[in-house]
């Protein structure tokens, strides 16, 4: 199991950073919130493609795209994890 943890300075992070967890089955995205949060889970067989945007100053995005069950979107993490994340969710496909 990888578990990945945006950066608290990144916009949307500040006080309940987004969670990204890889496991054998799937992916999960956590975000946190004061009275409530809110977690999503895609499973490999599901996904038809992960896009990230890396630009040459500031955090990185992952977005993972789904056959119709919605898509991850999550921001703040850096250029190095987001392309770990994207080979690793790849090579599980």
């Amino acid at each position: 199991m990888n578990e990945y943890v945006a950066s608290r300075f990144s916009e949307g992070n500040k006080l309940y950073p987004a969670h990204i967890i890889i496991d054998e089955r799937g992916i999960t995205l956590k975000l946190p919130g004061l009275f409530n949060g809110k977690e999503t889970t895609i499973l490999f067989n599901s996904i038809t493609s992960v896009n990230i945007d890396v630009p040459l100053i500031g955090y990185s995005t992952i977005d993972i795209e789904t056959k119709g069950e919605g898509k991850i979107v999550a921001h703040g993490f850096t250029k190095d994890e987001v392309k770990e994340m994207k080979e690793l969710i790849l090579s599980k496909m």
